[in-house]
């Protein structure tokens, strides 16, 4: 049977320069689907859709013109729950096939804003609606969009999180505008494997809702895992996803050489990536296998779990002028670089080391100027300026930064 992801592994660098000493290398290990599943996992789909006062207007026209969107995109055999949550809950629809579109798109003209924010309410029954069909058979994810802090349930809201990561459902954390708490849903993200962003713009939220139905839909494995194992000596130091988005995923060190990394699902037409930063031991000259990149899937329809396995090789030359840089490797780490300078910046900046962040930013900027990002590298820049001359930076300016060098590696479709 033929595998149904193929595994690439690209060195930064190839070959290293023989210097008798440790050096630092990247490895890139990319994994991608084949093929689509030949007859599709049908999905149970839940929204969970902030309704509160603050909604109003543009926001919330906004919001049922792409949950339209969204019942248009499912089939007939996709079931659909969609509730609706302020200080109060309403299950709008309950769990049900999507076939008679007419009457969810019914329902959906009847939403208006009203009250405050619970979101754990909303999480609740939403997780009702989704255990009512959860299994084998098809794919659980919960869409959950907010525009306001929930006061009060915030733990309550990473509990459930933490119940439907356990049941396999994934939730797509969306914030709009800039008064949520981006900790709290970058971690219900995080529990479920699932994904978190920022839309700034209301007219933007088509394009988010779409994107989390097609990634749904094209999901071609779930659960996929990379085992790395290492040579003596050589040592990781930190796996950043680069593809579908820019994360730090840390590594789980199962022994003292062997590191594994939770890649999640894999959609078809997307590669998913990571990015390892590694200190190998010196070499002579001559072609040495570094590692071993084992990667564990479970295809849909398949019956059994597939591991793809293949050996990671590195030449070394005495010769530096022999030393070839792959672009698209260099790229990705200085995007990820990028990231990870911002992501200091902030954090520096939350505990008031201005002259630490200001650092970063500029240096930030200056790569994304050398990448070509000319806007963000402007915004990153003038933010530095404004750290510097003693104005914290607001809600919107920190969400913005953070999920602008999050997307580096991918662009949102309209």
């Amino acid at each position: 049977m033929a595998d149904a992801v193929t595994l690439t592994c690209t060195w930064g660098r190839s070959p290293m320069t023989v210097t008798g000493a440790p050096q630092v290398a990247y490895l890139l290990v990319e994994a991608t689907p084949t093929a689509a599943p030949v007859v599709p996992v049908p999905l149970n789909f839940c929204l969970v859709l902030d309704r509160s006062g603050s909604m109003q207007g543009t926001k919330l026209e906004s919001m049922k013109a792409a949950t339209r969107r969204v019942i248009e995109a499912l089939t007939d055999q996709d079931i659909v729950s969609i509730v609706i949550f302020d200080d109060t809950v309403q299950t709008l629809v309950s769990a049900t096939l999507a076939a008679d579109r007419a009457a969810l798109l019914a329902a959906v003209e009847t939403i208006s804003e009203s009250g405050g924010t619970a979101m754990s309410l909303g999480m609740q029954s939403g997780q009702a609606e989704l255990q009512k069909n959860i299994g084998p058979d098809r794919l659980s994810h919960m869409l959950l969009l907010t525009d306001g802090q929930t006061w009060g349930d915030e733990e309550t809201c990473r509990s459930i999180a933490k119940s439907l990561g356990q049941a396999n459902v994934r939730i797509t954390a969306l914030g709009l505008g800039t008064e949520w708490n981006e900790q709290l849903l970058d971690d219900l993200a995080e529990f479920t494997e699932g994904s978190s962003d920022y839309i700034a713009d209301p007219n933007q939220i088509g394009s988010f809702f779409q994107r989390a139905v097609r990634s749904a839909q094209g999901t071609a494995a779930t659960d996929a895992r990379l085992l790395l194992r290492l040579v003596r000596e050589a040592m990781p130091r930190a796996v950043y996803r680069a593809t579908p988005a820019i994360a730090n995923l840390g590594y789980q060190p199962i022994g003292e050489n062997e590191v594994a990394v939770r890649l999640g699902d894999l959609v078809f037409g997307q590669t998913a990536s990571v990015v390892i930063d590694l200190m190998l031991p010196g070499r002579a000259a001559g072609s040495f296998r570094i590692a071993q990149a084992e990667l564990h899937v479970a295809p849909l329809g398949a019956a059994h779990e597939q591991v793809v396995k293949q050996d990671v090789l590195l030449a070394f030359s005495a010769d530096p002028a022999a030393a070839v840089y792959e672009p698209r490797v260099m790229n990705l780490v200085e995007k990820v670089t990028a990231f990870k300078l911002q992501t200091r910046a902030l954090a520096e900046a939350e505990m008031g080391n201005t002259s630490g962040a200001t650092q970063k930013l500029r240096a930030a900027a200056t790569r994304l100027l050398d990448l070509g990002e000319l806007d963000l590298a402007e915004k990153t820049r003038q933010h530095a300026d404004q750290l510097e001359q003693g104005t914290k930076l607001s809600a919107e300016t920190q969400k913005e930064l953070k999920y602008a060098t999050r997307r580096l590696t991918q662009k949102l479709e309209e």
